[in-house]
């Protein structure tokens, strides 16, 4: 039967749980452990499909499907696993889920409760992924302890403490701040905290303390004596240059070996993490001398979370060529046809973001065609595949009216038009194209020479799609249609022959990108950046 581990957060949203989560797994599954991750989300939405980036990030899409929270990105990239719909529960399921049982009588009369039914449901959430295939499942509560939408998952955390003692431990990530006026750190929020987690009836097991500066011996015996945890036990989370630093940091501070201990396991007869692998990627990314200077263009890029996914694929896709990224945020919105070449001349390369909406669709316009007409290297992924075709339509087809249904309903000339299945939905959640499909690469091509397969598969999120009425005249102009879903007859890749390097996919390669694993087409994009 799998352990189950927690790791809750205190004094302040954004201290990285799920990194120290991912950081964690990665140990384990480095010690030879069979591990999954799993993030509870406290907010009333189903999922986070319909909630703007700016508000929580990007949205993360599993292969099955499910739109999730983006730490299941993080999940996904350190453990070079495959998350599923399981992998993330919000109270919004939770509560769908429950009515849905009184609806059809499944409680017998029963008045319905926060206590047991829904913590029962939470239960049943965080158990259904013990099937036999793991030997450790994380579980990352979301939001801060003492916020009134965790209760319930906290309080889910300490029945199964009480329920199976020795199968379930929680690790509480708190902040140390530091007081320049004073030049100490303090650990009073950490206390409190702790106390606030106490109140809702959870013991700490294991203390994480984000910090700035080093956090010294006495200092953690201290913050062990008043929060009733071990000394050996507090181990500090001190700020790294990059994410990816921080599974060793945790090695170095023993985080793994303690977890053990705690659980029953016998140090003597567990082998150690071999980290290899994920040092060798660390070092090629601090030995790099050459940069690779690229543009994102979109409409989200005030938010560092919005584009996570595509951030951290072209960070690995730059490690594995032996180079620096260098990476800009463009806001669409303020790219016009006369200032986009003061703009975007200093870039190497042009990523064109996904999205939804007209606001700053013309920016993208001027910044394709900017690329296209200067042989610079540029990948449209989703709404950037479809900007690339409206593009090529208007400018070079000649039909100046060309749209997407989306941002003009009326339009003569929709190159993108509304999947067929699209048109009868009516509602916003869940009702994309989403998931994995397969894609057939048309041989000779140049995405089938960097995928060096014929068959593909990746993730979708998308309502609209290449309108093949349109097809024949795009192939006969030099845009060709690569890429094909065979079953839906819909057009996946297009690329242009006569440029360096212009690719639009319709899916989201960079949910497939790991740091051990980095994704061939943003490798691919990169490489050609940089000759």
């Amino acid at each position: 039967m799998a352990k189950f581990i927690f790791v809750t957060g205190g004094v302040a949203s954004s201290l990285g749980k799920g990194i120290i989560a991912a950081s964690l797994s990665k140990l384990l599954q480095a010690r030879g452990f069979k591990v999954t991750n799993q993030k509870l989300d406290p907010y009333i939405n189903v999922d986070p499909g319909t909630l703007n980036p700016y508000e929580h990030g990007e949205c993360y899409v599993t292969e099955d499907g499910q739109e999730t929270d983006l730490d299941l990105g993080h999940y996904e990239r350190f453990l070079n696993i495959r998350t599923h719909r399981e992998n993330n529960i919000t109270t919004g399921r939770i509560y769908q889920n429950v009515i849905e049982k009184e609806r059809r009588g499944d409680y017998l009369g029963h008045t319905v409760q926060i206590i047991p039914h829904i913590t029962d449901e939470i239960k049943l959430n965080i158990q259904s992924l013990d099937n036999g295939q793991y030997d450790f499942i994380i579980t990352e509560i979301g939001g801060t302890v003492g916020d009134i939408e965790s209760l319930p998952f906290v309080e889910a955390l300490r029945q199964m403490k009480w329920e199976m003692p020795e199968r379930v431990l929680n690790i509480h990530l708190t902040y140390v701040p530091y007081l320049a006026a004073a030049q100490e750190l303090k650990t009073k929020p950490t206390q409190h905290s702790v106390k606030a987690l106490q109140q809702a009836g959870v013991q700490p097991d294991v203390l994480v303390l984000r910090t700035e500066h080093e956090i010294s011996a006495s200092m953690k015996a201290k913050v062990g004596l008043f929060c009733n945890v071990g000394a050996e036990a507090v181990v500090q989370s001190i700020d790294a240059s990059s994410i990816y630093q921080v599974p060793l940091n945790m090695q170095s501070e023993g985080l793994d070996r303690i977890v053990l201990r705690k659980l029953g396991y016998d140090l003597n007869e567990v082998p150690e993490a071999n980290m290899e692998a994920w040092k060798q990627f660390l070092q090629k990314r601090q030995n790099a001398k050459k940069e690779v200077h690229i543009a994102l263009v979109g409409k989200y890029v005030q938010l560092h979370d919005a584009y996570m996914s595509i951030r951290e694929s072209l960070s690995h896709a730059a490690t594995y060529n032996d180079c620096k990224l260098c990476l800009d945020e463009v806001l669409s919105d303020e790219l016009t046809p006369e200032n986009v070449s003061k703009r975007l001349g200093q870039y190497a390369g042009l990523v064109i973001c996904p999205g939804f909406g007209t606001r700053g669709i013309e920016g993208k316009f001027a910044a394709i065609r900017y690329a296209r007409e200067n042989g610079i290297p540029c990948l449209g992924i989703c709404l950037g595949m479809q900007c690339m075709v409206i593009e090529f339509a208007r400018n070079v087809l000649g039909i100046p009216d060309a749209n997407s249904i989306e941002m003009d309903s009326e339009t003569a000339h929709n190159v993108v038009d509304m999947m067929e299945e699209q048109k009868r939905v009516s509602q916003m959640g869940h009702t994309m194209r989403l998931g994995a499909y397969d894609c057939h690469l048309q041989e000779g091509s140049r995405v089938h020479d960097i995928y060096k397969k014929e068959y593909i598969r990746e993730r979708h999120r998308h309502r609209y799609e290449f309108n093949n009425l349109y097809r024949d005249i795009f192939e006969r102009n030099g845009m060709h249609c690569v890429g094909i879903n065979e079953q839906a007859n819909l057009v996946e890749i297009v690329e242009l022959k006569n440029h360096p390097w212009f690719v639009g996919v319709q899916f989201h390669p960079e949910y497939s990108s790991t740091v051990l694993a980095p994704h061939p087409l943003f490798l691919d994009f990169v490489k050609t950046v940089l000759h």
